[in-house]
């Protein structure tokens, strides 16, 4: 389902940022708030991040939300 799917495109765009920065999903947990339980399960389509979760992630990498979005 597309709601999935977009759960799924938007963790690859986070874990292009956070391989690029070489930081681990632990790393931009403690630094954002946002559980590793809740970036596994955003890998594997279970979840679709908040808008504030993505915010704050994208805070983190120094990117718009938009930018998840695209």
């Amino acid at each position: 389902n597309s709601f999935m799917k977009g759960g799924t495109s938007l963790y690859k765009r986070y874990a292009e940022l956070r391989d690029k920065a070489g930081v681990t999903d632990y790393e931009v947990a403690k630094q954002t708030g946002v559980s590793t339980s809740t970036l596994t399960n955003w890998k594997y389509g279970r979840y679709t991040p908040k808008t504030e979760k993505l915010k704050k992630i994208g805070d983190y990498f120094g990117k718009p939300i938009e930018y998840f979005l695209e």
